[in-house]
């Protein structure tokens, strides 16, 4: 089965960038996790909607199940699947809104955007949403060249071709995601040091 979407995939400067703001925010996903700030819910709630923009089939499988057993339903998981917020708390709906517009704009949300998820939701808290939605966006950047070469490789139900992937894309992707690490890694620790904003 083949995966269709008419979002472009990733660059690998778009990758790169993607795994540099996912380390940056990882700390403050982990607190936000720890302080109970960012519930299970709310973040598969995230993590879904993201996915649904990016398109990537592996991560849209391994979150529904994972949605169910955070205690979304059947049907909230089909609705954010499919682009729609309509069973979300109204309390989690900008979050979620501001999920979706950072990953149809590759990362680059709008200040006013950013801001509003501040004002609603307090520094530590938007920071620790961020920090879950750029994890996801990570998911995504290489969960679909993973997922179309396990396909092509495996034959197993669970992966599916995506129509935008071939494998010259899904290997290189692969191949730069050990040195886009270490690189990324370098970076961020430099820019936590400089106190330079997330977004």
């Amino acid at each position: 089965m083949q995966q269709t979407n008419a979002r472009k995939l990733a660059t690998p400067a778009q990758a790169y960038l993607a795994l540099y703001r996912a380390l940056r925010t990882m700390g403050a996903f982990r607190k936000a996790k720890q302080s109970g700030s960012l519930s299970l819910q709310l973040q598969e709630r995230l993590m879904l909607a993201v996915t649904e923009v990016n398109g990537c089939a592996l991560c849209s499988y391994g979150h529904s199940r994972m949605a169910l057993e955070a205690g979304l339903s059947g049907q909230e998981i089909e609705d954010l699947l499919g682009g729609q917020t309509d069973g979300a708390p109204k309390e989690e709906l900008p979050a979620i809104l501001f999920a979706q517009h950072y990953a149809d704009t590759r990362g680059k949300p709008t200040a006013a955007a950013w801001a509003q998820m501040v004002s609603q939701y307090g520094q530590p808290r938007a920071a620790g949403m961020l920090g879950a939605i750029r994890m996801i966006t990570v998911g995504n950047t290489w969960g679909i060249p993973m997922g179309s070469l396990l396909a092509r490789l495996t034959k197993k139900e669970k992966y599916h071709v995506d129509v935008r992937s071939s494998v010259g894309y899904e290997l290189v992707m692969l191949l730069l995601l050990v040195p886009f690490l270490l690189v990324a890694l370098l970076q961020a620790l430099g820019a936590a040091a400089l106190h330079r904003p997330l977004v």
